[in-house]
C-alpha cells in the first residue's frame, strides 16, 4: 500500500495531508518536468455533495498507477516509490491539471 502525502488542500480525497482516495493514477505521457505531470483523482471537495462525502473510503491507496513513461519510478504503470507526494502550485486547485507528482523524477 502507497503512502500517497497531499497537499491540494481542496482536494475531496485529502485528510490531513494524506490522500485516501483508494485510486490514484498520475499522467503525463511525455513529462520531463513534474509540472507535466498531473494527478488524475483529483477531485475538487466543492463538487462533492453530502451523500458522496459520506461514500469515501476512509483506507489509504491500494492502487498508485503511474502513466507518466519518462519517470524513473513507472515499473510498468505502477509506481515503484512506497511513499508519493502530490502537490499543486495554486491555493485551490481548480482542475487536475493543477495538481502534479511531486515525486517524479525523468528518466
Amino acid at each position: 500500500m502507497a503512502l500517497v502525502g497531499c497537499n491540494v488542500n481542496n482536494c475531496a480525497h485529502n485528510t490531513d495531508g494524506t490522500c485516501y482516495a483508494n485510486k490514484i493514477s498520475v499522467n503525463g505521457k511525455k513529462a520531463r518536468t513534474s509540472n507535466n505531470t498531473c494527478c488524475s483523482s483529483f477531485v475538487n471537495e466543492s463538487g462533492y455533495s453530502d451523500f458522496s462525502n459520506s461514500a469515501l473510503d476512509n483506507t489509504q491507496c491500494s492502487s498508485l498507477s503511474c502513466n507518466v513513461k519518462t519517470c524513473v519510478n513507472n515499473a510498468g504503470i505502477i509506481c515503484a516509490l512506497r511513499d508519493v507526494s502530490i502537490t499543486s502550485n495554486a491555493d485551490s486547485a481548480n482542475a487536475l491539471s493543477q495538481t502534479y507528482c511531486g515525486s517524479f523524477r525523468c528518466k
